[in-house]
């Protein structure tokens, strides 16, 4: 029998997707077969403090036996900087860490650093990568130089929110204010009146000073899953579509059922299929990403495929788009995580020239 493999899932986190991490890890944690995992659970407070649990033999696991599983101590508690050094040390033990974090302080390579740091292997995208991905502005350049479309936009800073008549001209209406940094389309807004610009920039600004004002794009979205396996080969999921009732794909069609329909495999013929394939696996090249990564497209007949954004640490609860389209594939959801930790540890056995 194989020795058990120590592995700590880490959620919560200081980012406004705290609840949606928790709700990720929750179906990771109960579906980790105890037969070949040790599960360590460490919560990521909303003020920024490590918590590390123990495990429950339980067959069901929500958010709320999640967070029993990590109490906060009683009396002494220690500062940020404290609990984080005695949860290092706690992870110094594992063999692989899953960290399950969404959002800023856990996506955009900060979390990633410290464990590069600490020597321990992880599953996802490195430090460059995460952060790069994380930041829109920065995804859409590095996309835009290798060739690959994505949506016209503009950047606003600080306390700047100003788009010029030429831009307007430019890109037109409607048009998408989002964070630059933020996920699960917390903080969007479709303007469809440039008069409602000013609204939109300060719902976006509490989530990120830096906001993007982006032109809409026609088309269908369809996203793509893309896997490294343990050998380093990197494969497509079959495509999702997503198709919103009413309004656009914010945060309430996304965690609010009878909102959106979820279409896996996507109707779409055998070559748009492969293309699309073809081009989320470049879009993981092109970011240097590992491990997994969803890429949203837009499908138009007539403008291509259009890169609407990318997640490196996607939903992960069995109903989320990514483990969706990898069951569509035959990967069922428990085997889909085995794969990502084996290939968080095969990477780590790699020399660092081949990674």
């Amino acid at each position: 029998m194989p020795p058990t493999v120590r592995v700590a899932v880490l959620f919560g986190g200081r980012s406004t997707e705290h609840d949606v991490s928790c709700r990720s890890a929750a179906g990771v944690v109960q579906s980790l077969d105890r037969s070949r995992y040790e599960v360590v659970p460490v919560r990521i407070s909303v003020e920024g403090e490590w918590i590390v649990g123990t495990d429950r033999a339980t067959a069901e696991v929500d958010e709320a036996v999640l967070r029993a599983m990590t109490p906060e101590p009683d009396g002494w508690r220690p500062t940020l900087v404290e609990s984080l050094f005695r949860a290092l040390e706690a992870l110094r033990d594992v063999d692989v860490v899953m960290p399950i974090l969404h959002g800023p302080y856990g996506e955009d390579g900060t979390v990633q650093s410290v464990l590069e740091l600490a020597g321990i292997p992880y599953v996802g995208s490195g430090v460059l990568a995460s952060a790069a991905s994380m930041d829109k502005e920065f995804t859409k350049k590095i996309l835009a130089a290798e060739g690959i479309g994505v949506a016209d936009g503009v950047v606003l800073r600080g306390d700047n929110d100003a788009v010029t008549a030429a831009e307007r001209s430019r890109l037109s209406l409607p048009a998408f204010v989002k964070p630059a940094r933020g996920g699960s389309s917390i903080g969007v807004s479709r303007v469809d009146d440039w008069a409602e610009l000013p609204a939109a920039v300060e719902a976006a600004r509490l989530c990120d000073a830096k906001v993007l004002v982006e032109a809409g794009v026609p088309g269908r979205e369809i996203d793509v899953g893309v896997l490294e396996l343990p050998d380093g080969r990197l494969v497509a999921s079959p495509p999702l579509e997503i198709r919103v009732t009413t309004g656009f794909f914010d945060y309430d069609a996304k965690y609010r059922e009878g909102r959106t329909e979820f279409c896996v495999p996507a109707d779409v013929d055998p070559d748009t299929t492969e293309w699309l394939g073809a081009e989320a696996i470049r879009v993981f090249r092109t970011l240097g990403c590992a491990g997994l990564l969803r890429v949203d497209f837009f499908v138009d007949p007539h403008r291509g495929l259009t890169v609407n954004e990318v997640n490196t640490m996607p939903g992960l609860t069995a109903m989320s788009q990514f483990p969706r389209m990898w069951q569509a594939a035959g990967t069922p959801y428990p085997e889909l995580l085995d794969l990502l930790i084996a290939t968080a540890l095969a990477g780590a056995n790699r020399p660092a020239a081949v990674r």
